[in-house]
């Protein structure tokens, strides 16, 4: 199994996290920058660990301090041979952390540089759907984009229409997201994706601690029940989009 977003830089021991993700049956992680300094530490993780892959991002919460030279050295950092994706990127007016135009610039710029480095996009999107749809339709035919943690059911439909990644998060597994997992039966086999969003979102299961990527098997069971389909057979086909999705070998 693989889990296509954690941030392994805000776990303890993530060495030991990632010992704990193999036993579980987790063997590949795309563990997430989101300012250049955490960028650079995940990619000196993935360089000492494998099946540790990078998406190398700034996120919309830093989007007030972001200068244009973090940009410039996103791209630089965007070369790494274990920097498969650009994000997690996009429009966050939910937690307002960051003024609405600067997180809006962020978000084209790494758009920008998702199309000239051939590499998909990774949308972090809360109560922003209008505005994230806009900059997503104007992407190039064929740029791959992943709806990380997806929780905007708004962008479901357009999701659909233009073949996007959707992947979901251990939110999925709450009892009172009956709205998330009507939307999981809905994503093609072949769109379909599973994250931890960890240390965030622990699954129903371990509701309480601290998240992180062995509980992404919960997760894709709760997936899996919903789907009316077998683990075993989702696991895979998870697998085998996440190949497509990121350029995995």
């Amino acid at each position: 199994m693989i889990d296509t977003h954690a941030h392994l830089d805000a776990l303890e021991e993530p060495r030991e996290v990632l010992v704990r993700a193999r036993a579980a049956g987790v063997h590949r992680v795309i563990t997430v920058g989101t300012t250049v300094e955490s960028c650079r530490e995940v990619l000196a993780l993935a360089e000492a660990e494998d099946g540790v892959f990078v998406a190398v991002g700034l996120h919309p919460h830093e989007a007030g301090a972001v200068r244009a030279a973090d940009v410039e050295e996103l791209a630089t950092l965007a070369v790494h041979p274990k920097a498969v994706t650009i994000g997690e990127t996009g429009l966050d007016h939910f937690r307002d952390y960051a003024p609405h135009d600067r997180q809006l610039e962020l978000f084209q710029a790494e758009a920008r540089l998702a199309v000239e480095s051939g590499k998909p996009l990774v949308v972090h999107t809360r109560s922003a759907d209008e505005e994230t749809l806009r900059v997503l339709t104007q992407l190039p035919a064929g740029t791959n984009v992943v709806l990380h943690c997806f929780s905007s059911l708004a962008l479901l439909g357009p999701a659909l229409e233009r073949g996007w990644f959707v992947s979901f998060a251990g939110n999925v597994t709450y009892p009172k997201a009956t709205e998330l997992r009507t939307a999981a039966t809905r994503v093609p086999r072949e769109r379909i994706l599973a994250e931890t969003d960890s240390p965030y979102l622990s699954p129903q299961a371990v509701r309480g601690q601290p998240n992180e990527p062995a509980n992404v098997m919960h997760t894709l069971a709760a997936l899996a029940e919903v789907r009316g389909e077998d683990p075993g057979d989702l696991e895979q086909a998870i697998e085998e989009n996440a190949k497509v999705a990121f350029g995995l070998p």
